[in-house]
């Protein structure tokens, strides 16, 4: 039997595709999350217009990592590490449809 875990996060993967796919953009899940299926690094869960996406979903995340009515976006970084960019997946998707039409 399939773990409860495993099973939410395969729908998280599934429903990223979805609305990705609704948003006009070519996307598609690795089998079994495992990027080797799709030719790629083992922890490729799908691609959204070429880009390797890993996705993680979590009962909640840290309250300073989610950007507010406020803010388009939040930057986070680790000491010694490289700045993260946080998003909501439709600001993302709408950058990667705006990238391959050439809009800027």
């Amino acid at each position: 039997m399939t773990h409860p875990s495993k099973i939410k996060g395969n729908a998280y993967e599934r429903e990223l595709v979805n609305t990705a796919k609704e948003a006009g953009l070519d996307s598609k899940r690795a089998y079994a999350s495992d990027g080797r299926s799709l030719g790629l690094h083992e922890t490729v869960d799908l691609l959204i217009d070429e880009k390797k996406i890993q996705a993680k979903r979590r009962k909640s995340i840290a309250a300073f990592m989610q950007p507010t009515q406020h803010v388009d976006a939040v930057a986070i970084r680790q000491d010694r590490g490289e700045t993260l960019i946080v998003i909501t997946l439709n600001e993302y998707l709408e950058l990667i449809k705006r990238t391959k039409d050439g809009i800027r």
